[in-house]
């Protein structure tokens, strides 16, 4: 089977848990690279060209009002919720967890919002797309990784190689709202200028990117980073920016330690 058969398989199977969620009422939508590489079937052969092999996580995001809803949901497909002293507290309020039933990392559904190296608010904004979170988030959360690998490279390269910077959500990234959201936050504006340029930088050393591939993603990056730029700040943003790097602006993360899964009793 090839790569591409069996992520078309894959992705059937995130279409089907998103319909039998949308058969309760309840708003979910799929994030990360597997969102991407759906949203993405124009330069899907980028997948190849760049070597980066596919790999089949199932990330959701729902409203933390579907907590009890997308727990059900999940046991009834047959998963089974993973308990962990990392989830207890503040951070199980954001964030479930789902092994099959032998034991394999299977699925994670956050509730309203990401929390990472920066944080990712979710609320209103998941029925702008389907089955996927908006391009913009899609886009927010490669960029608010502090230490990016190659693969989330890739996933940025081929997500600006697909989508046009606009201002609307409308099967184009949402710079407007980009910019507005990083408005509020220096830390994670910081940290997105930072990749931004470092990919920018880096575009030439992918042979896998033609000079056209190249010169457009160029393009978008220069454009999103203008409107980055040109967006009035709040004043705590301002405050902020007066203190620097010389204080930590981003969240250590911390991996959840997954072991063989348990029922609650």
């Amino acid at each position: 089977m090839s790569e591409a058969g069996s992520f078309d398989e894959f992705a059937d199977q995130i279409q089907h848990v998103i319909d039998r969620a949308n058969e309760r009422g309840m708003v979910l939508r799929i994030m990360g690279g597997s969102a991407i590489r759906m949203h993405c079937p124009t330069f899907s052969v980028l997948y190849d060209r760049l070597k980066r092999k596919p790999k089949h996580d199932m990330d959701f995001v729902t409203y933390s009002k579907f907590r009890v809803a997308s727990r059900k949901l999940f046991v009834e497909l047959g998963f089974v919720p993973f308990v962990s002293l990392m989830l207890s507290g503040e951070k199980g309020k954001y964030r479930q967890i789902f092994n099959d039933k032998e034991g394999n990392e299977a699925v994670d559904v956050f509730l309203d919002k990401l929390e990472m190296c920066h944080v990712i608010d979710f609320r209103n904004r998941l029925e702008l797309d389907a089955p996927t979170v908006p391009l913009a988030e899609l886009l927010m959360q490669k960029l608010q990784i502090i230490e990016v690998n190659e693969k989330d490279i890739h996933d940025t390269v081929i997500l600006l190689r697909e989508h046009e910077i606009g201002d609307t959500d409308n099967d184009q990234i949402n710079g407007d709202y980009i910019a507005s959201y990083l408005a509020k936050d220096w830390g994670f504006n910081l940290t997105v200028t930072k990749n931004l340029s470092m990919i920018q930088n880096r575009l030439n050393d992918y042979s896998g990117l033609d000079r056209e591939d190249v010169e457009v993603i160029s393009r978008r990056i220069s454009t999103l980073q203008r409107k980055i730029d040109d967006a009035p700040k709040t004043m705590s943003w301002k405050m902020r920016a007066r203190i620097g790097e010389s204080v930590k602006w981003y969240t250590v993360v911390e991996e959840v330690q997954r072991k063989p899964p348990r029922v609650e009793s």
